[in-house]
This record gives C-alpha cells, sequence and structure tokens, in this order.
C-alpha cells in the first residue's frame, strides 16, 4: 500500500503542478538558449540564405565564416584581453572576498552584523551608477587607464558583495570543534585559514570564482571607457566587428558565438559545483 501510496503521489505531483512546472522550465530554456542556436547556426550560412530564409537551416553548411574568425588575429588579441582581465578580476574577488567572509564568519565582535550589511547593500549598487566617479579615480588619480588593473579592480571591487554573501553562511557552517582541534595542536589563526578554512570551503570559492570570471568575461561597460585599441576586450571586439562588417551578418553571428563559448564552457563544466556552493552557503 505504501508503495502503491507513493507512486500516485508522485503521478499526482507530475500530472499537477509539476507539469506546469516542466513546462514553464521548457519555455524558459526555448527563451534562453533560443538566440544562442541561431546565432550558432546562423554561423554556417551564408548571407544570402539569411536573406531568403532567416529561419531556416544551414542548407548547404558554411564554414568559411567561422574559419575567417578563427584565422583572424583581432580576435585572439581580444580573447587574450578578455582573458587577463578575468583572471585578475577572479583572482582578487575570490582573495579578498574570502578574507573579508572568514572574520566576519567566524569572528564575534562589535559591528559585525552592520558590517556585513555594507556588503549586502553593495549588491544593490550597479557598477554603471558609479561609472564616471571610477573613471576618474582609475584615469586620473591612479593613473591605470588603458591598463587590465584598470578594470580588472573595478569588476572586482563590484564582485565582492556577492562574494562575501555567498561565502559567509558556507563558512559559518564549519564547525567549531575543528578550530578548537586545531589550535590545540598548535596552529595558528592565520594557519586554521589557509589550511582548514580554505580547503572546506572549496566548492563555495569555485562558485564565486565561476560567477567572477563570467561576470568580467561578459563586462561591456567598463572596458568600454577604460580600454582602448590593442587593450579592449572581446565584448568591445564583438562590436567593432559589427560595426566594420556589418553587412555580413553571418560573419558576425560567427564571431560572435566564438566570443561566448569560453564563457559558456565554462559555467556548463562548473555547474554541479556551483550549485554545490550554493547549496552549501544556503544551508549554512
Amino acid at each position: 500500500m505504501k508503495g502503491v501510496s507513493a507512486v500516485s503521489g508522485r503521478t499526482k505531483t507530475f500530472g499537477g503542478g509539476g507539469l506546469v512546472v516542466y513546462l514553464l522550465a521548457l519555455v524558459a530554456v526555448v527563451i534562453t538558449l533560443g538566440p544562442v542556436v541561431y546565432g550558432a547556426l546562423g554561423g554556417f550560412r551564408s548571407n544570402e540564405q539569411l536573406a531568403s530564409d532567416p529561419s531556416g537551416l544551414p542548407d548547404p553548411w558554411v564554414f568559411r565564416n567561422y574559419s575567417q574568425v578563427v584565422t583572424n588575429p583581432d580576435f585572439w588579441r581580444y580573447a587574450l584581453n578578455s582573458t587577463i582581465v578575468a583572471l585578475i578580476t577572479t583572482v582578487v574577488a575570490v582573495l579578498f572576498g574570502v578574507m573579508a567572509a572568514y572574520p566576519l564568519a567566524r569572528y564575534q565582535f562589535r559591528l559585525r552584523e552592520p558590517l556585513f550589511m555594507v556588503f549586502v547593500l553593495g549588491l544593490l549598487f550597479p557598477a554603471a551608477v558609479a561609472i564616471i566617479p571610477l573613471f576618474i579615480l582609475v584615469t586620473r588619480d591612479l593613473h591605470l587607464g588603458n591598463s587590465y588593473w584598470g578594470v580588472a579592480l573595478p569588476q572586482a571591487a563590484f564582485a565582492l558583495p556577492m562574494t562575501v554573501v555567498i561565502l559567509r553562511p558556507f563558512l559559518m557552517a564549519m564547525p567549531r570543534e575543528l578550530e578548537e582541534a586545531a589550535l590545540i595542536d598548535g596552529a595558528s589563526r592565520v594557519g586554521i585559514f589557509w589550511r582548514l578554512a580554505l580547503p572546506l570551503s572549496m566548492p563555495a570559492l569555485v562558485t564565486v570564482g565561476v560567477l567572477a570570471f563570467v561576470a568580467s568575461w561578459n563586462a561591456y561597460l567598463l572596458p568600454l571607457l577604460m580600454l582602448q585599441d590593442d587593450m579592449r576586450t572581446l565584448p568591445l571586439g564583438v562590436a567593432d566587428y559589427s560595426s566594420e562588417h556589418s553587412s555580413d551578418t553571418a560573419g558576425v553571428l560567427a564571431f560572435t558565438t566564438l566570443a561566448m563559448i569560453p564563457a559558456l564552457v565554462l559555467f556548463l563544466a562548473m555547474q554541479r559545483r556551483i550549485v554545490s556552493g550554493l547549496q552549501g552557503a544556503v544551508k549554512g
């Protein structure tokens, strides 16, 4: 009887609200992946095919558009710039984020919660609001205009709130007994942080690292103001290529598709670790 009731319960769930959830999820997937698939397939078509049948499939398949992008040295220069900026942003955001989240999670001190609320409120502060002050600060005061650090440091600063918010509950969930045992064995507070807290919080670190990398890879406004000429990143390269080859729609689609592949592959490869890190943060 229990088995029958369990099966019937699952059937009711799938047949009622579960079916609606699956349909909504399917619609969301189609809306999200539709433009990506269309752009990827459009890169395998000629401009004549796109003009005659915009929604059709490649017939025949044209590989020239992708080969022209791959053999274009500008594309690889843009990609290298984006990679360097994204790596700097990720390292700075994760390193300083975990250093800020650890005392907020493990130490008891005055104004701890108000200080954490500062990071929470930082989630409501978009980079576009501070783009002009940032431009003046970076270029005139710090003299970092048209450099990797001039873009990476502000991006890391805006990634810190999300990093701290995710890492803090994860670090709070660590058992106190592990710290006490390490202190008894003679470990220092710094040693506990490096040898105990960091390895145990690796799923959360991977999560915030991937989020920071993808956000930096897709950033457009800040690099647009800070970078020029050979220092421009891939999103700016897509805009430049679209302007220079506005009549070559298939080539623009191929360039755009290849530009988003690295971030997409990284996110898909790390999706289980990202979910694991977020689950740990929620449970904490």
